[in-house]
């Protein structure tokens, strides 16, 4: 897995739980801050490319992006491609939750799948909407999953 960076291509050099807290204590002193983390996938030929997205949101006021990425020659059917996203976003949320809580930080994982059943992506709805509220977490996807389909999805194009 390659660093987490900013969309600008800036490496972050702290360790993630580190930056994000420096982050959200900043922020928390300015703004209502909602954080959303989702994760989009790319198939290329062999490769299987999977970019995660932590998006810090200003209410009122943008917000900005925390990116990692990588490829792997994994050969996987479109259910389990989706589950692997929604994995490696609920990953990310584990590891960063104890921060959201401890700074009262609202908290959504969002899902590149959709919810119109004429889609692919649909055939791994339930499933995704399962593993991410049994963790106890909010739940986001297509169209409302914009840190997924919008964000992440900037690095796998």
């Amino acid at each position: 897995m390659k660093a987490w960076r900013k969309l600008t291509g800036e490496r972050i050099k702290k360790p993630l739980y580190e930056a994000v807290e420096n982050v959200i204590v900043e922020e928390i002193k300015l703004h209502r801050l909602k954080v959303c983390i989702g994760t989009d996938s790319q198939v290329k030929g062999d490769i299987v490319e999977f970019a995660t997205a932590i998006v810090f949101l200003r209410e009122g006021k943008g917000g900005f992006i925390f990116l990692n990425n990588y490829k792997t020659e994994i050969k996987y059917s479109i259910k389990e491609r989706m589950i692997k996203e929604v994995s490696d976003s609920i990953e990310v949320a584990y590891k960063l939750c104890p921060l959201f809580d401890k700074y009262n930080v609202e908290m959504e994982v969002h899902a590149d799948i959709n919810s119109d059943p004429q889609f692919k992506s649909h055939v791994a709805f339930k499933e995704a909407m399962g593993y991410i509220m049994g963790m106890g977490y909010t739940f986001r996807a297509k169209p409302e999953a914009f840190a997924s389909t919008y964000c992440a999805n900037k690095v796998v194009k």
